[in-house]
């Protein structure tokens, strides 16, 4: 399912990912892995919910979006399950981290689906409680004036960082991933810009041993 790098490819993605806190992945999922995640997320997505508020501990920067917490996803798609523990995969965050990426405890944070589908709908300012972020695009905007894009400042933890200067938007594509120094790089999704986008993600949150537990309520309010 999964178009990983070469191992001759991973020594300067993971120096980049040192240097930037973020490193695009294009290409991650395989076509056919793409149609298999693309069905499972339209099912999934019959049970997921429409969240609009202000999240308090992240400077109440707005959430306009639909999501389904991992717990559910976890009972509902063992394809999912299994994509998220795959060997392979961690083998290649650990390899860019530089230490040992393991699995998130939290069963409603480990794997989650955010999906974008409203003009405005945005995932707002934040930092998240683990370290690692691993980013899946089922379906994304097909230019940056459509919105939909990452925006994260490389080294920065503080929220007001992306309003000034040093910040970075990146646009993806389908089946592209990328992966970010979640905990320490303060980061959000720009609104959607008009009628017909969509953008479903499956985010994949890793961490490190030692290193369990949420640090904030915000999964808490975004998923359960």
């Amino acid at each position: 399912m999964f178009s990983l790098p070469v191992p001759s490819r991973r020594e300067s993605l993971r120096r980049q990912f040192a240097a930037d806190g973020y490193v695009a992945l294009p290409g991650l999922i395989s076509p056919t892995g793409l149609a298999e995640l693309g069905e499972e997320a339209r099912r999934l997505e019959a049970d997921a919910v429409r969240r609009d508020f202000r999240m308090p501990c992240m400077g109440d920067s707005p959430r306009h979006m639909t999501t389904l917490g991992g717990d559910r996803i976890a009972r509902d798609s063992p394809v999912i399950t299994r994509l998220y523990e795959d060997r392979d995969l961690m083998r290649l965050l650990s390899s860019l981290l530089g230490e040992a990426a393991v699995a998130v405890h939290d069963p409603v944070e480990r794997h989650v689906l955010n999906v974008l589908h409203r003009p405005g709908d945005t995932h707002g300012a934040h930092t998240d409680d683990y370290p690692l972020a691993l980013v899946l695009f089922l379906e994304a905007p097909p230019h940056p004036a459509d919105g939909g894009l990452l925006e994260f400042r490389p080294g920065r933890g503080d929220l007001g960082d992306l309003d000034g200067p040093g910040a970075r938007r990146v646009h993806h594509r389908p089946g592209d991933g990328y992966l970010l120094r979640s905990d320490l790089t303060a980061h959000r999704v720009t609104p959607l810009g008009r009628p017909g986008l969509r953008r479903t993600v499956l985010n994949f949150a890793y961490t490190t041993p030692g290193r369990q537990g949420a640090t904030t309520s915000s999964a808490s309010l975004l998923y359960d």
